[in-house]
């Protein structure tokens, strides 16, 4: 470790220690009782599925058992898991070759969490692999033709900022053809079943993007359902007897429904109408004959089957109450596999026979030897905000969890999520169960406007000059605490990530003499510097969100907002974090709130990871991250 003392005026007594990649500054000595209690905690797992081997006797999935999550087979129910890569850093997905000849598999992959993904072929006959991109570019949306002979993948590799659709043939996968050069942010969703065309997205926001058919030979498009208003598509297939496609949208609802596309009226069929919620996931059978769907039903996530030749589905009965995910029809058509996340339970693969609707566990992730079964469930609660809807006070959502044996008054944290086009969702975090358990902290998890899930009314309610009023949601949210007599309102910490690390700066800003602490990690700290400095390939998708800040009077009013310029509003103690390879929100963001609270005599511990980009996801990284959160939080909220 290098200790040093910054003697520049602005930095006068900071102490810097550089452990490894992680560099700390301002944060104290973490002590062996937190260490040690925080290890069950930490050995946590979960598992994700990757693909089907296309003979359905084995899958292909990631979990981790080092550093980083890995890629490792399981063949049956249950059983051991092989171990085939073994990379410093994380993969971010593998797709199988649908040719079981080729007996191999794509995979992409970054360096440092720059996310500048590379695509790489990996041969299972002899376990070597290569990569097939250049190494500069930022590659994504990797798809199979259907016989296996073929792939297409996204690529900026023109000039850095648009994504291009390249396509490979597997005898030479390395020269890659442009097939499709736009502008924006492109991406190929699915293969026509005779592999002729494809289906593309035109993404711009989360509220607005096109579907069109990419006829590959003419390099002809045809967009899907032109109009001149605002639409959102989620998922899209190709039916198998070539004749219409299933999408989600949001036409003519304020939820993504399930329809189906008729390619020679091309006309829309609704399908879901009667699920007032988002349809999320959709997985089409080997044959056609069934589609799975996904809805999320208020946060929680529900399993739906459809007949494709009736249109009719049903609820599958006996899923957890959690969230399901990761749907992969067997090649037989009548096994479902898919993954399983609650509150007391890590993700974990399971396949659902669709004759008797019984679940067969394949993984069994290991929870650090922890009693999970009583872990604490949260209870979703409404609290009213400042505004009304149809002459109501409108109710914003919060998850609500609990600690179990603590008498009052218990200390808050309320944790506040990206995006901002996101939504907070009950999955296993042990990190909130230490809080609660060990700390005796109740943790709070609001979907302020702004938040996907509820409709785009309500994702639309925060978009640019309308920014503030999330935050003031989170100020309703403190009053709320106030109310509930278990509740300490002497004791509110605010945490949050990316965009959640804004409102969390924002909230310091507007709320400091209510609030204890906070935590920001990977934050936006200033609307203008992260436009201008967010990666050239993102700032188109942001500004609708946030506010075009070349206009003048936009700039004006983001420069107005932003923490560091409201950072004199600051007292209380913040602690932040941040990947020095950030693509999405620049180290720059952090450095300049640190600087700015230290320039305001305020006390911030800084960690910086120089091997991490949007978030830690190596674990002794992120271990040291979780443990020093503690630290922060006895310190500054539980011991006050």
């Amino acid at each position: 470790a290098l200790i040093f003392v910054s003697t520049t005026p602005l930095f006068s007594q900071v102490e810097r220690i550089e452990k490894g990649n992680l560099v700390i500054e301002d944060i104290p000595e973490i002590p062996d009782r937190i260490v040690n209690k925080m290890l069950q905690y930490q050995n946590t797992r979960s598992a994700s599925l990757q693909d089907w081997f296309p003979d359905g006797k084995k899958m292909l999935i990631s979990t981790r058992f080092g550093e980083t999550s890995q890629l490792h087979v399981i063949e049956k129910a249950g059983g051991a898991r092989k171990q085939i890569t073994f990379f410093k850093e994380p993969l971010r997905g593998a797709t199988l070759c649908p040719d079981p000849i080729k007996n191999g598999f794509i995979f992409t992959k970054d360096v440092g969490g720059s996310e500048y993904y590379q695509v790489f072929y990996y041969n299972l006959d002899n376990g070597s692999y290569e990569m097939l991109t250049d190494g500069l570019s930022r590659n994504e949306f990797v798809s199979w033709a259907n016989n296996g002979d073929k792939f297409v993948y996204s690529s900026t590799k023109r000039n850095g900022r648009d994504y291009d659709l390249l396509l490979s043939d597997i005898n030479n996968p390395k020269e890659a053809i442009p097939i499709l050069e736009k502008s924006g942010y492109w991406g190929a969703v699915d293969w026509s079943p005779d592999d002729k065309k494809l289906l593309v997205i035109n993404y711009i926001s989360a509220n607005e993007s096109y579907y069109h058919i990419l006829d590959i030979e003419s390099g002809t498009l045809e967009q899907i359902n032109p109009k001149d208003e605002k639409i959102a598509y989620g998922q899209a297939l190709w039916s198998k007897n070539n004749k219409g496609i299933y999408i989600t949208t949001d036409d003519g609802s304020n939820f993504l429904q399930l329809k189906y596309y008729g390619l020679k009226k091309k006309k829309f069929k609704t399908i879901s109408s009667e699920i007032p919620w988002n349809i999320g996931q959709i997985e089409l059978s080997k044959d056609g004959k069934k589609l799975a769907f996904t809805a999320n039903e208020g946060g929680i996530g529900k399993l739906y089957i459809l007949n494709t030749k009736t249109n009719k589905y049903k609820t599958v009965p006996n899923i957890p109450v959690g969230q399901v995910y990761g749907l992969d029809f067997h090649p037989n058509g009548n096994q479902l596999a898919l993954v399983i996340n609650t509150p007391q339970t890590p993700g974990d693969i399971f396949v659902l026979n669709l004759e008797n609707n019984l679940l067969d566990r394949w993984t069994y992730s290991e929870v650090g030897g922890l009693q999970t079964d009583s872990f604490i469930i949260p209870e979703l609660r409404h609290y009213e905000t400042f505004d009304k809807v149809n002459g109501e006070p409108r109710k914003i959502p919060v998850f609500y969890y609990k600690p179990d044996n603590i008498e009052g008054p218990i200390p808050v944290l309320i944790y506040i999520h990206g995006g901002p086009e996101s939504q907070y969702l009950p999955y296993f975090s042990s990190t909130f169960q230490y809080y609660l358990n060990e700390l005796g902290i109740a943790v709070l998890a609001p979907n302020v406007r702004g938040s996907a899930g509820y409709g785009k009314d309500y994702l639309l309610l925060d978009n640019g000059y309308k920014r503030e009023d999330s935050v003031k949601d989170i100020g309703k949210l403190i009053d709320w605490v106030a109310e509930q007599p278990e509740l300490d309102a002497s004791r509110i910490a605010v945490y949050g990530g990316s965009y959640g690390g804004y409102m969390v700066l924002s909230s310091m800003t507007h709320y400091n003499d209510k609030l204890a602490c906070g935590i920001d990690n990977v934050g936006i700290s200033n609307f203008v510097t992260f436009l201008e400095n967010t990666k050239e390939y993102r700032r188109d998708l942001r500004r609708p969100e946030y506010g075009d800040e070349r206009i003048p009077e936009m700039r004006e009013f983001l420069e107005k907002i932003s923490p560091t310029n409201n950072v004199q509003k600051i007292t209380k103690p913040m602690f932040v974090a941040q990947g020095l390879n950030d693509p999405r929100v620049p180290v720059g963001e952090a450095e300049q709130m640190v600087a700015a609270i230290r320039e305001n005599s305020g006390n911030v511990w800084y960690l910086l990871a120089k091997d991490e980009g949007h978030g830690f996801r190596k674990k002794s990284n992120r271990d040291f991250y979780t443990n020093v959160i503690v630290l922060f939080l006895e310190e500054n909220l539980v011991n006050q």
